[in-house]
């Protein structure tokens, strides 16, 4: 299972986000739940790099398949709409493949 959790400031602003973990939907090279959402995750990070003045930090783990994503600040417009692209994506392939190859929570810091 892939567990992504979502950081947001009291006020309702992202900070980050863990991304930890196989989704085992099928064997590794045609699992499509982890191609999805490792698309969406790798995709919006080069995103927020490219498109955004954001500074954060990302550290990865290959076998393990972590990933950390912090931003320096809290989000700001661009960033914010980046990430809630991103969430809509994962919500998407959650509702359509099921919550045991994916796990989405948000936790307050």
């Amino acid at each position: 299972m892939t567990k992504i959790t979502i950081y947001k400031n009291q006020d309702n602003r992202y900070i980050g986000f863990d991304c930890i973990g196989h989704a085992g939907y099928a064997n590794e090279g045609e699992d499509v739940v982890c191609a999805g959402i490792s698309t969406l995750v790798i995709n919006t990070i080069n995103s927020i790099g490219c498109f955004t003045e954001e500074e954060f930090s990302v550290d990865t783990q290959e076998e393990s398949g972590e990933i950390t994503f912090r931003l320096k600040s809290v989000s700001k417009h661009d960033s914010y709409l980046l990430l809630q692209s991103m969430i809509l994506g994962l919500q998407g392939i959650m509702n359509q493949y099921g919550d045991s190859f994916i796990r989405l929570d948000f936790k307050e810091v």
